[in-house]
C-alpha cells in the first residue's frame, strides 16, 4: 500500500528520558506496516541509537534541543526521518570506531548500518540542522 502522508510525526526535546515513548511509537508503526518481530526490534534499536547520537553529539546533551521524527510508509519500506536543528554535521566525519578497539560506546553508527537496509543524511529543508533518513524494507 502506498501512502503519501506520514504514519506519524512527533517532536520531542533532546532528553534521553523521552526515548522510551519514541520506542513505543516506532514499535507500533513498524507493526502497522507489517514488519516481523526481528525487523521491528532492529528498527526500534536503530532509531534509539540515532536519537541518542543526536542528543549526545549534535546537541551535546543540551536538553533544549528539538528532534522531529517522521515515520512514512512507502511501497515496500518503512522510512524514518530524524531532524535536528543543531549545527550541520560534516557527514565525512560520521563513522564508527574500529571494531577491534574494544571499549564501551562508539558503535552506534556501525549498529545502525547493520540494522537498517538504507541510511544516510539528506539535505534538510531550508538548509538548517540535519536530516537523517533510514529505511527498513517490508518485503524480502
Amino acid at each position: 500500500m502506498q501512502c503519501d502522508a506520514p504514519l506519524v510525526s512527533l517532536t520531542f526535546c533532546s532528553r534521553t528520558s523521552r526515548l522510551k515513548l519514541l520506542r513505543c511509537v516506532v514499535r507500533d508503526a513498524a507493526d502497522m506496516v507489517g514488519l516481523d518481530e526481528q525487523a521491528t526490534d532492529a528498527v526500534v534499536l536503530a532509531v534509539n541509537e540515532a536519537c541518542t547520537n543526536i542528543i549526545q553529539h549534535a546537541y551535546k546533551m543540551d536538553t533544549n534541543g528539538r528532534i522531529d521524527v517522521t515515520l512514512i510508509q512507502e511501497q515496500g519500506a518503512l522510512v524514518i526521518q530524524l531532524r535536528d536543528y543543531a549545527h550541520r554535521v560534516d557527514v565525512d566525519t560520521v563513522c564508527s570506531r574500529d571494531l577491534d578497539d574494544v571499549r564501551p560506546g562508539g558503535l552506534g553508527v556501525h549498529l545502525i548500518d547493520c540494522l537498517m537496509d538504507e541510511c544516510g543524511f539528506i539535505d534538510p529543508p531550508e538548509g538548517i540542522g540535519n536530516l537523517f533518513q533510514m529505511k527498513k524494507y517490508t518485503e524480502a
